[in-house]
């Protein structure tokens, strides 16, 4: 509306005026994306498309997905090339934090990589399986104790794998932080705590302070969110030498 130049309140003591619910969400600055920072590509789903190849899709969380990149998928350990990036049918010349993609990768099949990898830059910080991590953990809403040994599933970015709490560390104040008690015996509901916890099953996590959308998840147990958290800093497993198509290694000698 052009013509609507907001609105202005004459009165005795003073003058007021504003703005519109419109007017200021206009205003509100879009937030910067994070570009800078290694690739993260978490994987939603894995496609085989005929007379294209091998297709995983899923959302840029970091850094930047272009086409000719030689990429590594944690915790698999596969590297090859990336022929083409597409988001909604359209080639791009690359993909951007926040955009959803589809991206053809040479040589290799729907079987090796599936749901809950992670796609990063081989040459640049690249994914690594987990070993194991630290976290802070508030007990949302449990109907008994939680001691060590317990093993609910954990939903980080697209991963969904059982991951057990190792080591109940210490107990936190909630709210600020503090150290309440050293290894305590169970958490129960309202809980804060720092655990370190083992998946059951390969899998790619990071740091929040370095990767804030593969940092943090939640605990599900019995058809409901049992807690929330978020990492602290995660033991990589060195990774051996895995995969490495024909495709990667002429991408990897051109460069």
């Amino acid at each position: 509306m052009p013509w609507f130049k907001g609105w202005k309140v004459t009165r005795k003591d003073g003058n007021a005026s504003g703005t519109t619910l419109l007017e200021a969400l206009d205003c509100i600055l879009p937030p910067t994306r994070p570009t800078d920072k290694p690739l993260r590509l978490p994987l939603q789903d894995v496609y085989k498309i005929g007379g294209i190849g091998t297709v995983p899709v899923g959302r840029v969380e970091t850094g930047v997905l272009k086409p000719g990149m030689v990429v590594t998928f944690a915790p698999v350990n596969v590297t090859t090339e990336v022929k083409s990036v597409e988001m909604h049918h359209e080639a791009l010349s690359e993909a951007l934090p926040g955009d959803n993609v589809g991206f053809n990768v040479k040589n290799v099949s729907v079987k090796d990589v599936r749901r809950g990898n992670v796609a990063g830059d081989s040459k640049n910080d690249p994914p690594m399986e987990a070993a194991g991590f630290t976290a802070q953990v508030i007990i949302l809403n449990h109907p008994g104790q939680i001691s060590a040994g317990y093993a609910p599933v954990l939903d980080c970015h697209t991963a969904h794998i059982a991951c057990k709490f190792a080591e109940l560390k210490e107990k936190i104040d909630r709210r600020s932080g503090k150290k309440l008690e050293d290894g305590p015996k169970f958490l129960k509901s309202g809980d804060a705590a720092i655990v370190d916890m083992v998946p059951g099953k390969p899998m790619c996590v990071e740091s929040f302070s370095d990767y804030p959308p593969l940092g943090r998840f939640a605990v599900r147990d019995m058809r409901q969110t049992v807690a929330v958290g978020v990492i602290k800093a995660v033991d990589k497993k060195a990774a051996g030498a895995g995969k490495v198509t024909k495709s990667a290694q002429k991408a990897q000698k051109a460069k």
